[in-house]
């Protein structure tokens, strides 16, 4: 079973495609080489990218979920905002990466063993924060908090090629409905910083599901939608997802992008919009 593809799609970048569509990102410089995001801990990804690579390789852990963090151990040099830990610790159990494959690929599940996974083991990551920079020869890393979706999600920009790396953290479907999520409020404040830290410095936005590459007006979008929930101007679709029942912010096609032609979404809770229905 080939479980990770991959296409050049930058002189520096290419795009890691997992059997369940979550996008990883190589960055390659002269001297170094940047995996973004680690996948599910299946497929013996470490093995596949030293495909790709002859470079030393740095894992930079966008945020803590299981679809993004769980291969992490099989690298040497990890980094993750220490504020996801608890979620790496949740998320990193084989019932949730097993329900996770599950519910993405259906029948196409493939029958893994056990030892087939990344075992469990303690986020024992280096710090990952706000104002990094990472210099892999050439090309330039920037790193810039982009908190809401989790406590510690983090927005990676490359400096050379003038490129956001927004990830899950302000998307077409941004989840922003669990227990570790911020309110809406609160997440519109954080995006309005991530957006006056790196105005003029970008053109080109990267994700991590759905489609691959975004407007570089996504973090405008979001924001504005945003302020449309605040004032409870929203479509409010049901949506489920495994334990959650929240609202899709607005009408989605088939493709779960907007019928009205606007850029990003958002699933939220409607128990969670302001600070204040939460006591925080």
């Amino acid at each position: 079973m080939k479980y990770y593809t991959s296409e050049q799609i930058s002189p520096r970048v290419r795009r890691i495609t997992s059997l369940s569509q979550e996008f990883m990102y190589l960055i390659e410089g002269e001297h170094e080489a940047v995996l973004v995001d680690t996948c599910l801990g299946v497929g013996n990804l470490r093995a596949y990218v030293e495909s790709l690579t002859g470079k030393p390789i740095t894992v930079i852990l966008t945020h803590g979920h299981v679809d993004h963090a769980m291969g992490a151990p099989e690298f040497n040099k990890v980094y993750m905002s220490s504020l996801d830990n608890v979620i790496y610790t949740e998320h990193q159990e084989l019932k949730v990466r097993q329900e996770y494959m599950e519910m993405t690929l259906g029948p196409a599940m493939p029958d893994l063993e056990e030892l087939e996974f990344v075992p469990p083991q303690p986020p024992d990551f280096l710090e990952l924060k706000e104002g990094d920079r990472f210099d892999l020869g050439g090309i330039h890393l920037g790193i810039y908090s982009a908190a809401g979706h989790t406590p510690g999600t983090m927005a990676i920009l490359i400096e050379e090629e003038r490129t956001l790396i927004l990830g899950d953290a302000c998307n077409h479907s941004t989840f922003l409905f669990d227990e570790q999520s911020y309110t809406v409020e609160k997440y519109k404040k954080s995006l309005e910083k991530l957006a006056r830290n790196v105005q003029g410095k970008f053109d080109r936005v990267y994700l991590c599901h759905l489609a691959s590459e975004a407007s570089s007006e996504m973090l405008g979008g979001v924001i504005k939608l945003c302020g449309d929930i605040m004032n409870r101007q929203t479509d409010d679709v049901p949506f489920t997802f495994m334990d959650y029942t929240c609202c899709i912010a607005k009408t989605v096609d088939q493709r779960f992008m907007r019928v009205d032609g606007g850029i990003g979404n958002i699933i939220y809770s409607v128990n969670k919009i302001f600070e204040h229905q939460i006591g925080r």
